[in-house]
C-alpha cells in the first residue's frame, strides 16, 4: 500500500478473493493482489471480517501481535511457517466497540486466520499497518450483516481499510484441484449473478441471495465465504463498483476481488 498517496476522504472497501490457503506461498496468484495493495492509499489500520472467524456474539479479535491461527491441515510444510506479524490496533478496537454500542460484543485473543494474513501477506506485505479482525456472527441475518457495515463505515473518514475475505463461489466438496476443466455451468451463473447485483448496487437482492440467488445450494453448500460481501457492501453504500480480479481456480473457486469506492 502506497504511503505517498493522499489520503482520500472515504477510504476504499474492499472484498477479497482468498481462495486456498496455499495463496500465501504462491506468487504467480498473489501477483493480482501485491498490485492491488500497491495501487492502494496507506491505510492507518485495516479491519478484516473473514469468513473463518464465524463467532456469535460478534467478537473483536486480539488487538496486540499475536502468533497466527492455521486454521487447516493437509497442506505443504512451509504454509505452517508463513509469518505476518502486524501490529495490533487497539484504537481501532475501541472505535468498532463505540460504532457497535447496540450489539453484543465479545472480545477474546484468538489470532489471525488465513483468511486474513493469507490476502495479506501479499497486499500489505511489510506487514507494517495495524491489523483487527472481528467476527461474523452466525445468527446474524443477511440483513444484520449489512447493518453492520453500515454502522462501521464512518471508519471510512478515518482511513481504515474495511476488508471483507472469503469467496463469492465456494464449494470445496466440487473442486478441481488439477484445473482439468473451466468453472462449470451452476459457479459461472452464480458469479455472473453477484457482479450483475453489484454493479446494479443492488443490496435488497443482495441480501435475498438465500432466495434469488442462482445455484445458491450448490454455489455455498454454507454461505461463510460469501457473508463477509454484506459487510463490505454495507459499508461501501453507492459508491463505484470495480473488479480488481475476476476468473477462477481449482475448477470451481471465484476469485472474483471487489473494490468499492
Amino acid at each position: 500500500m502506497d504511503q505517498a498517496q493522499q489520503q482520500p476522504a472515504l477510504f476504499p472497501v474492499g472484498f477479497v478473493a482468498h481462495g486456498a490457503p496455499t495463496l500465501a506461498i504462491d506468487p504467480e496468484r498473489g501477483a493480482p493482489f501485491r498490485s492491488w495493495g500497491a495501487a492502494l492509499p496507506q491505510p492507518k489500520a485495516i479491519l478484516v471480517i473473514s469468513a473463518h472467524f464465524e463467532r456469535a456474539p460478534l467478537t473483536i479479535g486480539v488487538t496486540e501481535q499475536a502468533p497466527l491461527v492455521y486454521d487447516f491441515s493437509g497442506f505443504p510444510p512451509e504454509l505452517y511457517c508463513v509469518q505476518y506479524a502486524a501490529p495490533g490496533a487497539p484504537e481501532l478496537a475501541q472505535r468498532v466497540l463505540a460504532l457497535l454500542s447496540g450489539h453484543e460484543i465479545h472480545e477474546s485473543n484468538r489470532g489471525l486466520d488465513h483468511g486474513v494474513w493469507t490476502p495479506l501477506v501479499h497486499m500489505a506485505p511489510a506487514a507494517d499497518i495495524p491489523v483487527l479482525e472481528i467476527s461474523m456472527p452466525y445468527n446474524y441475518s443477511p440483513a444484520q450483516l449489512f447493518q453492520v457495515g453500515q454502522a462501521l463505515a464512518p471508519l471510512r473518514k478515518e482511513g481504515i481499510f474495511i476488508l471483507g475475505s472469503g469467496n463469492l463461489v465456494h464449494n470445496l466438496r466440487l473442486v478441481d484441484f488439477y484445473e482439468l476443466s473451466g468453472p462449470p455451468p451452476w459457479a459461472r451463473e452464480f458469479d455472473a449473478w453477484v457482479r450483475e447485483v453489484l454493479l446494479r448496487r443492488d443490496w435488497d437482492s443482495l441480501m435475498q441471495y438465500p432466495t434469488l440467488g442462482p445455484a445458491i445450494h450448490i454455489a455455498h453448500p454454507t454461505a461463510e465465504h460469501l457473508r463477509p460481501l454484506l459487510v463490505a457492501a454495507g459499508a461501501a453504500a453507492d459508491d463505484d463498483v470495480r473488479f480488481v480480479l475476476e476468473g477462477w481456480e481449482y475448477g470451481s473457486l471465484s476469485r472474483r476481488t471487489v473494490q468499492f469506492g
